[in-house]
């Protein structure tokens, strides 16, 4: 049986509504009264054209597939404002229990795992640990090889993510050693890269014996820092060398 004329209609507008709808949740919508007003009155087409795609964010994995679940470690960050992030203040405030939230897997060869008898230094802050605990669980599962792990955050009592996991590794022997430096808990601010340099001469010791480092966190403060105190504690050559090989990885943002 066929639609009538008014049905048709109605069945385009809806299918239309539908599509909007669909469209505008993947665009970014100005916090400014002013510019928000001005969007009023455009036409679907327009006002899809002027308002920007949501840009991607990008998260560490703190799982592996065979735990049958996605694992991810979120700080919800906020505007100046007070506004939440975007994304993560849609994950950690929005987002209900069990509705779907899109995303995609982007692999990162440049981070995998190394060898399984290769000593293996993890050095990260923040949700940076997410990429780094990942690791841990692989070693846990098919390695024997001493692993170091070096981790910063704020305060002890709230920012020491998944603790007893580790305590467990250290305690099993997947763990040889866990440095962990919490840059709040003290008068004179600690963090991660200073923690590493007074282990200077244990890390060359570690790379004598064919250690891969692992660097997983922050771009902005973390990384260079970290950098910077292994070019001095190694020489630039000797990581140059280890990136050209696979035993200097870096996963960060």
């Amino acid at each position: 049986m066929g639609l009538t004329q008014q049905q048709a209609e109605h069945l385009e507008d809806a299918v239309d509504v539908h599509t909007l709808a669909q469209s505008l949740s993947e665009r970014l919508l100005p916090h400014d009264a002013h510019e928000l007003a001005q969007l009023q009155g455009m036409s679907p087409q327009t006002l899809l054209q002027t308002l920007k795609p949501l840009p991607h964010r990008e998260y560490s994995i703190a799982s592996l597939p065979g735990d049958g679940q996605l694992e991810l470690v979120i700080r919800q960050t906020h505007y100046p404002d007070g506004r939440p992030g975007l994304g993560s203040g849609w994950l950690t405030q929005f987002v209900g229990l069990g509705e779907k939230v899109a995303l995609r897997i982007r692999e990162n060869p440049s981070f995998h795992p190394p060898a399984a008898d290769q000593p293996m230094i993890l050095i990260g802050n923040g949700t940076g640990i997410a990429g780094l605990r990942a690791h841990l669980k692989v070693r846990a599962a098919n390695s024997s090889a001493p692993s170091w792990l070096l981790f910063g955050e704020r305060q002890q009592t709230c920012d020491y993510y998944f603790q007893t996991e580790i305590k467990a590794w250290l305690k099993s022997g997947v763990l040889q050693r866990v440095d962990a430096v919490f840059s709040r808990d003290q008068a004179e601010k600690a963090y991660v890269q200073h923690v590493l340099a007074q282990q200077a001469e244990l890390l060359r010791e570690w790379v004598k014996l064919g250690a891969v480092i692992y660097v997983c966190g922050s771009a902005s403060g973390m990384a260079p820092a970290v950098h910077s105190v292994l070019l001095h504690a190694l020489g630039e050559p000797l990581l140059t060398e280890m990136a050209l090989h696979g035993r200097y990885r870096r996963d960060v943002y």
